[in-house]
């Protein structure tokens, strides 16, 4: 089990080093919510997660010879950058594995940070073995990414900040993956406000998640006792959860965080956590591949009824779109793309297929442009 003392000289290795990140009230959540809800904004921490905090103290505890046998981290993406940085910054020669599809945005930063890259299996668990293999061939010292005591007492500076932060916090609530922060956190507050609670959200689909920084099967077996011991209460959010809390706070709350980091929010959105008092969510980091970030839009665009794609079988005749358009301007819909397809073995002679994109305010006005589309003839199908 760590101790308070341990947070506490672990925020002292971190002192001018990890930034002091911010609690920001979010009134776009408080207002959905029967309290106020307050962020810990660990996603504009260094290296755009809370994972520095942890790899730096991991890292300051080594001797001269493990320093000079050098390190060996396996991660999914921020535990990487959190390792190359620290390392970097100690003079220390890092090696990480990382998954074959781990983003390339993390991938990069983590080259760019100074660690030698390693891509190497499909999961978290396939890379920590590469890992171990070449810490026993090389002689480089394991940094795991949560299951230690030390790594698991640098992240407990984010749950120390918080109550030096924030006076009578109902509850605090964390993301969960390995459990090295939410241990962390839980030595931290149980042992200052013993009255807070602690609630982990983690995503019911792991390790297949777009909440890539969690994607592991299992808490450590050193994180597990903690967790049993001091939080209070274990939620799951869904895919569809995550990308609305992702969306939800690029638009509402100009934020941007990774599905990981954006955990916390999907749990008060999905009405999971309950939000009475104050609250405090963890968004634990920000490093979202551009590419993933587009495609959540999308799709969580899409889940708020705000895009619709409609597919109509229409006469190939002049004017026949026109009409169709028409329609849509007066029902204020923005046509976003159309696509014609004028073969096909469905498709009757002298017809042509049509596919939309359409822009509407919302679930209701989606509904209402399908059955005007209906009511003019039109079968639509979406």
């Amino acid at each position: 089990m760590v101790r308070l003392s341990e947070v506490q000289e672990a925020a002292g290795l971190l002192s001018g080093i990890a930034q002091r990140t911010p609690v920001l009230t979010s009134s776009s959540l408080s207002s959905r919510s029967s309290g106020t809800v307050l962020i810990k904004a660990e996603h504009l921490q260094r290296t755009g997660s809370f994972k520095i905090r942890g790899a730096y103290v991991r890292l300051c505890k080594l001797d001269d010879d493990q320093r000079k046998r050098g390190v060996v981290a396996a991660s999914a993406g921020n535990h990487a950058q959190g390792v190359a940085w620290a390392a970097s910054a100690l003079g220390i020669r890092s090696t990480v594995v990382m998954p074959v599809f781990a983003p390339l945005q993390k991938v990069e930063a983590t080259r760019r940070y100074g660690a030698q890259v390693e891509l190497s299996g499909d999961t978290f668990e396939d890379s920590l073995r590469r890992a171990r293999e070449i810490a026993s061939e090389c002689g480089s010292v394991l940094v795991h990414a949560f299951d230690d005591p030390w790594i698991m007492s640098g992240q407990g500076t984010v749950g120390l900040e918080i109550c030096q932060d924030v006076k009578e916090a109902d509850r605090v609530v964390v993301p969960l993956g390995g459990g090295g922060l939410i241990s962390g956190v839980a030595t931290a507050v149980k042992a200052l406000c013993p009255s807070t609670k602690i609630i982990g959200v983690r995503p019911s689909s792991a390790p297949a998640t777009i909440a890539d920084g969690v994607a592991v099967k299992r808490p450590g077996d050193q994180t597990q006792p903690v967790i049993d011991a001091l939080v209070d209460d274990i939620v799951s959010v869904d895919e569809d959860e995550i990308s609305a809390a992702i969306l939800f706070a690029l638009e509402r709350m100009k934020q941007v965080l990774e599905g990981a980091g954006a955990l916390a929010v999907a749990g008060v959105l999905a009405g999971a956590v309950p939000t009475t008092g104050t609250s405090v969510l963890i968004a634990s980091g920000g490093n979202i591949d551009p590419g993933l970030l587009m495609r959540v839009i999308r799709h969580g665009l899409s889940q708020a009824g705000r895009y619709l794609f409609v597919r109509l079988e229409l006469t190939d005749r002049p004017g026949e779109l026109q009409s169709v358009l028409t329609l849509l301007a007066d029902k204020l819909v923005n046509v976003l793309s159309v696509v014609h397809h004028r073969a096909g073995a469905s498709l009757a002679v002298g017809a042509v297929d049509v596919e939309l994109l359409l822009e509407t305010r919302n679930r209701d006005h989606a509904t209402e442009v399908v059955r005007a589309l209906g009511q003019a003839g039109y079968s639509v199908r979406l």
